[in-house]
């Protein structure tokens, strides 16, 4: 049981490490409070909060959109940059269409999202093969002259 939970988390790392999982995790997260938040009944001890406006179809579109753009970041790593500029613009869009993005957090976690998948650079196998050369330990065969004076 414990080798299978080792190797299934072993495989896990290595799935997340070959795409951009934060930014999708991120994303995923942003669009879970855009969407929820219109249709909720909220309440402070007795106080009804309603947040459920005329832009409740706006706030479902937008959270479906985060959500489908979360799950294109982890099975899709080439369109990350245009996923990362949708989900920014997306959660920049919640703010006055949808009860201010989710209540920031949405926003806040979109904004996140979409800056990561637009940072992540895919791993490539030359560096990971390959360990950083320290050039002040490598030797110099006898009798070659390398630029010195």
């Amino acid at each position: 049981m414990r080798v299978a939970a080792t190797a299934a988390r072993r495989k896990f790392r290595t799935w997340r490490d070959e795409r951009p999982f934060w930014a999708g995790l991120f994303t995923l997260a942003a669009g879970v409070p855009i969407i929820y938040f219109p249709y909720a009944h909220l309440k402070f001890g007795a106080i009804p909060l309603a947040l459920s406006t005329s832009a409740g179809a706006g706030s479902l579109i937008i959270g479906v959109l985060l959500v489908a753009l979360a799950i294109s970041l982890w099975f899709h790593q080439q369109v990350r940059v245009f996923a990362g500029i949708a989900v920014i613009l997306l959660a920049l869009v919640s703010f006055p269409v949808a009860n201010f993005g989710g209540l920031l957090i949405g926003l806040t976690s979109g904004l996140i999202g979409g800056s990561l998948a637009c940072a992540w650079i895919p791993p490539t196998a030359a560096t990971e093969s390959q360990p950083a050369a320290n050039p002040a330990s490598t030797t110099i065969p006898a009798g070659e002259d390398h630029g010195g004076t």
